[in-house]
Protein backbone atom coordinates (compact mmCIF):
# COMPACT_ATOMS: atom_id res chain seq x y z
CA UNK A 1 0.00 0.00 0.00
CA UNK A 2 1.20 3.50 -0.67
CA UNK A 3 -0.04 7.33 0.38
CA UNK A 4 -1.30 9.50 -2.05
CA UNK A 5 -2.15 13.09 -1.97
CA UNK A 6 -3.95 14.76 -4.18
CA UNK A 7 -3.79 18.58 -3.57
CA UNK A 8 -7.06 21.23 -5.12
CA UNK A 9 -6.52 24.30 -7.04
CA UNK A 10 -7.66 25.89 -3.80
CA UNK A 11 -4.65 24.03 -2.16
CA UNK A 12 -6.40 21.95 0.09
CA UNK A 13 -5.13 18.21 0.19
CA UNK A 14 -6.37 14.70 0.78
CA UNK A 15 -4.00 11.48 1.46
CA UNK A 16 -5.66 8.35 0.35
CA UNK A 17 -4.04 4.93 0.99
CA UNK A 18 -4.03 2.89 -2.66
CA UNK A 19 -4.01 -0.95 -3.08
CA UNK A 20 -1.16 -2.74 -5.00
CA UNK A 21 -3.11 -2.70 -9.03
CA UNK A 22 -5.22 0.44 -8.36
CA UNK A 23 -4.75 3.14 -11.20
CA UNK A 24 -4.73 6.31 -9.61
CA UNK A 25 -8.13 6.98 -10.91
CA UNK A 26 -8.96 4.21 -9.19
CA UNK A 27 -7.89 5.56 -6.19
CA UNK A 28 -9.49 9.11 -6.76
CA UNK A 29 -12.76 7.65 -7.39
CA UNK A 30 -12.84 5.24 -4.83
CA UNK A 31 -12.56 8.36 -2.25
CA UNK A 32 -14.67 10.84 -3.84
CA UNK A 33 -11.91 13.20 -4.57
CA UNK A 34 -13.44 16.16 -6.44
CA UNK A 35 -12.21 17.17 -10.19
CA UNK A 36 -11.18 13.53 -10.62
CA UNK A 37 -14.78 13.12 -13.18
CA UNK A 38 -13.62 9.78 -15.20
CA UNK A 39 -16.47 9.50 -17.06
CA UNK A 40 -15.56 7.13 -19.43
CA UNK A 41 -14.11 4.71 -16.53
CA UNK A 42 -10.73 4.62 -17.43
CA UNK A 43 -10.86 3.73 -20.99
CA UNK A 44 -8.81 6.80 -21.78
CA UNK A 45 -11.64 8.06 -23.97
CA UNK A 46 -12.55 11.32 -22.44
CA UNK A 47 -9.82 12.62 -20.46
CA UNK A 48 -11.75 13.74 -18.11
CA UNK A 49 -9.62 12.27 -15.28
CA UNK A 50 -6.47 14.73 -16.23
CA UNK A 51 -4.44 15.63 -13.21
CA UNK A 52 -0.91 17.02 -12.85
CA UNK A 53 1.86 14.88 -11.40
CA UNK A 54 3.69 16.80 -8.87
CA UNK A 55 6.99 17.65 -10.87
CA UNK A 56 9.06 16.05 -8.16
CA UNK A 57 7.06 12.73 -8.79
CA UNK A 58 7.60 12.57 -12.82
CA UNK A 59 10.79 10.08 -12.66
CA UNK A 60 8.58 7.63 -10.87
CA UNK A 61 5.21 7.92 -12.46
CA UNK A 62 7.01 7.89 -15.84
CA UNK A 63 6.32 9.92 -19.07
CA UNK A 64 2.59 9.61 -21.22
CA UNK A 65 2.96 7.39 -23.74
CA UNK A 66 1.69 7.30 -27.05
CA UNK A 67 -1.75 7.40 -26.68
CA UNK A 68 -2.09 9.36 -23.75
CA UNK A 69 -0.09 11.79 -25.30
CA UNK A 70 -2.26 11.86 -28.22
CA UNK A 71 -5.47 12.33 -25.78
CA UNK A 72 -4.31 15.19 -24.16
CA UNK A 73 -3.20 17.10 -26.94
CA UNK A 74 -7.49 16.55 -27.93
CA UNK A 75 -8.14 18.48 -24.38
CA UNK A 76 -9.75 21.62 -24.92
CA UNK A 77 -10.09 24.22 -23.12
CA UNK A 78 -7.46 22.63 -19.62
CA UNK A 79 -4.67 23.79 -19.38
CA UNK A 80 -2.14 21.25 -20.44
CA UNK A 81 1.46 21.05 -18.79
CA UNK A 82 4.43 18.92 -19.40
CA UNK A 83 3.23 17.24 -15.84
CA UNK A 84 -0.30 16.30 -17.19
CA UNK A 85 -1.02 12.64 -16.78
CA UNK A 86 -4.33 11.24 -17.37
CA UNK A 87 -4.88 9.25 -13.85
CA UNK A 88 -6.55 6.26 -15.18
CA UNK A 89 -2.70 5.22 -16.56
CA UNK A 90 -0.89 5.97 -13.81
CA UNK A 91 -0.64 2.33 -12.46
CA UNK A 92 -0.08 2.76 -8.55
CA UNK A 93 2.58 1.01 -6.39
CA UNK A 94 4.34 1.37 -3.22
CA UNK A 95 7.39 2.96 -5.03
CA UNK A 96 4.67 5.74 -5.51
CA UNK A 97 3.91 6.17 -1.40
CA UNK A 98 4.25 9.67 -0.93
CA UNK A 99 2.98 11.07 -4.51
CA UNK A 100 1.44 14.16 -4.87
CA UNK A 101 -1.07 15.13 -7.28
CA UNK A 102 -2.57 18.12 -8.07
CA UNK A 103 -6.41 18.63 -9.38
CA UNK A 104 -7.00 21.03 -12.61
CA UNK A 105 -9.08 23.80 -11.74
CA UNK A 106 -11.63 22.39 -14.83
CA UNK A 107 -11.75 19.22 -16.40
CA UNK A 108 -12.89 18.95 -20.13
CA UNK A 109 -16.21 19.54 -20.80
CA UNK A 110 -17.26 20.58 -17.49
Amino acid sequence: MAKVTFVQPDGTARTCVNFEGMTLMQLAVGNLVDGIDALCGGMMQCATCHCYIDPEWLDKTGAAHADEREMLGLIEGVEVRPNSRLSCQVQLGEELDGLVVHIPADQPGA
